[in-house]
């Protein structure tokens, strides 16, 4: 309507000066902004991002909570970065390119637990990044001012921000025990208490505690987060119980005892140490330099067997 009000005042206004010059071009009315792709540094930032899902609820400590809602900037070189607590990070391109990059870096994923302390907060599926999706990790650090005072990227589609605020500078500030609920407070001593009668593994330990963090909201289940939490994590079977333990080992002896009898069979020479059961000498073996022997006999061997 206002394009249309405006078009007839013009008109108007050239009725009121008469017709114009003979050769006078014709003048074009654009009603509205060309946007110049879906990039355009002149059109609302937010309008250009496509999130791939929505955050996780806000969890921890009850006094960063009043984060929520907030943003804060950092400008590097060419790009300004925004990380907005339990929301997102974004990175925006600050050029006039008609096809400069403004993305999401991570959303609102899960809280990094170690030492029994919060220590950083993960925003995951950020946008595509060849075959996965890009992801920060924000640091907490006590400063005299809420401010995002460092951003790096120390492997590819990895980045990593350092946020300051006086929120963290107390130093029971990110412990995790005394925001829990009592109920899982008192699973929390269980646990310690079994650990330390031996009852359970130090794996099996670590199993519990981390789903009694994912009950609390602070931590995701594996299914539901990126492959990238598992960096550093043992591929190893883990025993919760010294029973479970004992028991996966008496099978092993069984495995190895069988494996040794079919190398017999075949003619293969596979050495054993006087004395010593193969079962003994599963844990005490010494490292090898070098590439490991390799068998040649019949390659069905290096199937796996029921």
């Amino acid at each position: 309507m206002a394009a249309v009000l405006a078009c007839f005042l013009l008109l108007l206004g050239f009725a009121a000066r008469g017709p114009g010059p003979a050769g006078a071009a014709k003048m074009k009315v654009v009603e509205e902004p060309n946007t110049f792709g879906l990039n355009n540094p002149f059109l609302p930032q937010t309008s250009r991002l496509q999130p791939k899902r929505d955050p996780s609820p806000v969890s921890g400590p009850g006094h960063l909570l009043r984060l929520c809602g907030k943003c804060f900037s950092l400008v590097e070189s060419t790009y300004k970065y925004e990380f907005c607590p339990f929301h997102n990070v974004t990175q925006h391109e600050q050029t006039f390119r008609w096809n400069a990059y403004s993305g999401i870096l991570g959303i609102w994923h899960e809280w990094e637990i170690a030492n029994s302390s919060f220590v950083g907060m993960w925003m995951r599926d950020g946008d595509s990044c060849g075959s996965r999706s890009r992801q920060t990790k924000v640091e907490l650090t006590c400063g005299k001012s809420d401010r995002l005072a460092q951003v790096s990227e120390p492997s590819t589609c990895v980045y990593s921000l350092t946020f300051e605020t006086p929120l963290v500078c107390h130093p029971h500030a990110l412990l995790v025990y005394p925001v829990l609920p009592e109920a899982l407070q008192q699973r929390w001593d269980q646990l310690e208490q079994d650990l330390a009668e031996e009852l359970i593994t130090p794996q099996g330990h670590a199993k519990r505690l981390r789903a009694l963090f994912e009950e609390a909201g602070y931590l995701r289940a594996p299914e539901d987060s990126d492959s990238a939490w598992q960096e550093g994590v043992s591929w190893g079977q883990v025993f919760e119980t010294l029973e479970s333990c004992s028991q996966a080992r008496k099978e092993l002896s069984k495995e190895v005892k069988r494996l040794q009898t079919l190398l017999t069979q075949h003619g293969i020479h596979h050495a054993k140490a006087a004395g010593t059961s193969s079962s003994e000498r599963l844990g005490q073996a010494a490292p090898t330099r070098g590439p490991p022997a390799q068998l040649h006999g019949d390659l069905g061997l290096h199937r796996n067997t029921p």
